[in-house]
């Protein structure tokens, strides 16, 4: 029989970054995110909601929701048009080194099983799959986030209304960098890995951005629960492209 010459060295567990150790589920950083489309959604909630939700020692410093539609048309290692959606409120955390500011997750869905497991394996973000798109229906820009058939989020935006800086985006809630509770518990059911980590977006490179007011539907799903942070008021949405990268982290806080 012919020698069969196509697979590359095989990792040894020591040195491996996931599994299957010959063809891992995810990879190290960095990540390039080219072509990426971002629709971003943000609405009032009220506070004791996102207090509910957020866990001690953060701290949640608005009653702003920010919801971030994004499809990442090119990964290298995790694939094309990977859609997900990071619901996300302004935090801040006190530590040893001064106050840190950004965006908490306390929910996050994608439609790919490379993103979901890197997501939570890495950085620690509370991943769950769901079917997200961004639709572009004659003057209206719409993103839906669907689970068991049912449609939990939906927000709408107009065409590029108003074009403005990337800057704009950022100004309520800061999704550049975002704060997540990893928990990753040991198979013997001692503590495992318990953090508050923290990664940035970097190299942002920005081609168009437009901005205008959005609207913001919730649909109760108990399996996809954005209804425990219910729309108070409408705000500002946005329409981005452009492309970032993901070059790791850091961790803020170890759980005793």
């Amino acid at each position: 029989m012919t020698e069969l010459h196509y697979l590359h060295e095989i990792p040894k567990p020591e040195n491996a970054h996931s599994v299957p150790l010959d063809n891992p589920l995810t990879g190290p950083p960095p990540a390039r995110f080219k072509d990426s489309e971002v629709l971003v959604a943000q609405y009032r909630t009220n506070p004791a909601a996102i207090a509910a939700l957020v866990p001690a020692p953060l701290k949640p410093i608005s009653d702003v929701v920010m919801v971030q539609f994004g499809r990442w048309g090119d990964v290298a290692g995790m694939g094309s048009n990977t859609r997900e959606v990071n619901v996300m409120v302004q935090v801040e955390f006190d530590g040893p080194k001064g106050k840190v500011t950004g965006a908490y997750s306390p929910y996050f869905y994608v439609d790919s099983d490379r993103a979901m497991a890197g997501g939570r394996e890495f950085h620690g973000q509370p991943k769950r799959f769901g079917n997200v798109s961004i639709d572009l229906r004659e003057d209206l820009i719409v993103g839906t986030l669907n689970r068991n058939g049912i449609n939990v989020f939906t927000a709408t935006l107009g065409y590029k209304t108003k074009p403005c800086d990337i800057s704009e985006v950022w100004k309520r809630v800061n999704f550049v960098r975002n704060i997540n509770l990893k928990l990753i518990p040991q198979i013997d059911l001692t503590r495992g890995i318990r953090q508050l980590t923290s990664r940035e977006f970097k190299e942002i490179e920005i081609t168009e951005c437009w901005t205008g007011p959005v609207t913001n539907r919730i649909e109760e799903n108990i399996q996809a629960p954005l209804y425990r942070l219910p729309v108070v008021q409408h705000l500002e949405g946005f329409y981005w492209k452009g492309a970032f990268s993901l070059v790791g982290g850091v961790v803020l806080y170890e759980y005793p």
